[in-house]
Formats: C-alpha cells, structure tokens, sequence
C-alpha cells in the first residue's frame, strides 16, 4: 500500500510539473504581498485579470497593442465556483498616470481598451505586456477598487493551435452570426465577404462583396473546427449588440475549451494532455501573483465547466457614456456587480440578480 500511494504522489508531483513548466510564466502586476504588505496564500476569495489579445499578423512588435476582451475572473473563498465578469472594451474610464521607463503619461480619459496600449508604449516583449497589463489592473482599481491577485493573457490566435490539438470545440451557437472576416465564392474559393469603412460615427459600415457568401454559424450545438472557432469568437460587427455578444460568445467559448480539456478524453490520455499543456503554454502568458500554480490547481480542483458561470454586464447591451457618446458606461447594476467583487459578496449578489447568467 505505501508503495502504491508513493507512486500515485510521485505521478502527481510528475503531471503537475509537466503542467505548470509548460505554462509561460512572466512579471504582469505588482504581486499581491506587494500590493497590500501580507503574506500571499491560496486562501481567501481570488480575483484574475484576464486580458485577450488578437493582434494582426505580421504587426510591428513595438506598436500598441489594445486588448480586444478584458474578463475579471472572482473565485469566492469557498473555491468551489467561478465567474467571468467582461468589461466592455469601450467603457470610458480615467487612466491614471504612469511612467514605464520610456514613456510617461500624464493621466486621462480614454476607452478601457487603451489602457494596455498605453502602459506598453515605447516597450516591446516582456516588458510591453508588464507595463500594459499593470496599467490596466491599475486602471480597473482607480476606477472600480477592484484588485487582482493574478492575471493572464490569452492569445486568441494561439488559442487556435489549442483547438486545433483537441480536433474542434464543441459548443452551442446562442445567435446567428455572419462573418466579416471569411466568405467563399460560387466555386468554394474563400475571399473577404464585406469591405469594412469608418462610418464617421465609431461605427463600421459594411459593404457585402458580389458574389461572396459569408461564413455564417447557425444557431444550436455546433461542432466548430479550429479556423471556425477562431472566427466566431472574433465577430462583433454584424451582432445586434455588437462587443456585448462578442464578449458573450469569448466567454462561451473559453468555457467550452475549459469543459473539453478536464474532459475524461484528454485527462485519460497522456499524449494529448500533454500536447494540450504545451499548446496552451505557448498561448497563455501568466503571472501567478506569488502563489505557486500548483497551489492554484489544487485549491481550484472543485471548479468544473458547470459552475464556471459567465455573467453579463449592462444587461448584454449598449450603454452610452454621458461624458462621451461616443463611448460606454457601466449601469448600475454593473457598478454594484463590481462592488460585490470588491467585498467578495458576489454569491450572494448573483442570487437575488440570476437574469444576468448568460444561458
């Protein structure tokens, strides 16, 4: 018997290794005994910045960046649920100064998204994604007082290679959704379906291409392979309530992936676990707040694809800014969503608020 449980610890030390060295690990924020002068433990209620890139093939590594997704993930105390909190990319909100080494910002206002853009200005690599992500945590808590005790990046382009290893995604299509970025033509040929313009109101108005079909994802449980799934996650533009359902449909689809990697399929089968581990490490950049991430896998073992909830803020839908149109505004049920998060009180805020759980 001793020999056995020996074994089964040694197997555990082996995978949780294998796991967490696969995972690309980097300096994102000031770390939690930093931020607030204590002794950083896996106890307590946990808050994760998650911030989803995209960034265009080929792009000059010294040019901002914007995030394309930004996802607060609180797990209560109790560790046993999760819940993935978006805030829209276009919240008009003050950036608070920063000075990264090579460029200072006096402070201001601007689009949420250009938080991260402007604390990695003049920076590249490592250090680009240190000072944006650390702007933007900064950003959230001037704001919100919101404070995070890890964060990660995803790529949302690497993520493909992630799907790509698990042969496809499977998950329900809430809406049906057009393409802007792939079409094909009456000979299957794929060619761009719309040609995109400013349309002088922050908007983009959308051209259709004769003779082009866009790919086009129908409502139900769909099967998506690798290039599909990539693409759905990407479209916002021909959406009724535009980020809100892209934000909606990213939070879906990082659920799914969630729920297909703990699946038995993958979990029982070495080799793949492992192309898995390593597909994901190279999609993912995360800083661990100085907490180890086998603590973190452990502590969060009782979480599962079914109580990783996906929450919606204004609602799911446009909520104009009153300083400028042209923007967003939290409403303020997202505002005391927020302030639950805050005092780590979101179960109970979430019971008495269910109609803003996505389905």
């Amino acid at each position: 018997m001793m020999m056995v449980a020996g074994s089964a610890f040694v197997a555990k030390d082996l995978v949780l290794g294998y796991a967490t060295g696969s995972v690309k690990q980097e300096d994102l924020i000031v770390p939690a005994a930093e931020q607030q002068g204590r002794h950083v433990t896996i106890s307590g209620a946990k808050n994760i910045l998650l911030m989803g890139i995209d960034p265009r093939p080929g792009q000059d590594p010294s040019e901002a960046i914007r995030s394309d997704s930004i996802i607060i993930l609180h797990i209560p105390a109790s560790h046993d649920q999760a819940y993935l909190v978006s805030i829209p990319r276009d919240t008009w909100v003050k950036i608070p100064k920063f000075d990264n080494g090579r460029k200072s910002y006096p402070g201001g206002h601007d689009k949420i998204n250009g938080a991260f853009a402007v604390g990695g200005l003049g920076t590249t690599g490592k250090e680009q994604r240190k000072f944006g992500v650390t702007l933007l945590a900064d950003t959230i808590k001037e704001n919100w007082g919101v404070t995070f005790d890890a964060a990660a990046i995803i790529d949302f382009t690497g993520f493909q290679n992630v799907v790509n290893v698990l042969g496809g995604v499977d998950m329900y299509v809430d809406q049906e959704v057009k393409s802007v970025h792939i079409g094909h033509d009456a000979k299957g040929n794929t060619k761009v379906p719309y040609i995109q313009r400013d349309n002088g109101r922050g908007g983009t108005e959308l051209i259709p291409i004769a003779g082009v079909t866009p790919q086009t994802y129908r409502v139900g449980f769909q099967h998506l392979e690798p290039w599909q799934a990539l693409d759905y996650v990407r479209q916002r533009e021909t959406l009724p309530n535009s980020d809100y359902d892209r934000q909606r449909h990213q939070q879906q689809f990082i659920k799914a992936l969630f729920k297909q990697i703990l699946s038995k399929d993958v979990l029982t089968d070495p080799g793949k676990l492992k192309k898995v581990l390593d597909v994901i490490g190279q999609s993912m950049t995360i800083d661990s707040g100085g907490i180890g991430l086998d603590d973190w896998i452990f502590a969060m073992k009782g979480i599962s694809g079914e109580n990783l909830l996906t929450i919606k803020t204004n609602n799911g839908t446009f909520y104009s800014s009153s300083e400028n149109p042209g923007a967003e505004a939290l409403d303020p049920t997202t505002l005391d969503l927020l302030a639950a998060i805050k005092g780590n009180t979101v179960q109970s805020f979430m019971q008495e608020h269910t109609n803003l759980i996505s389905s």
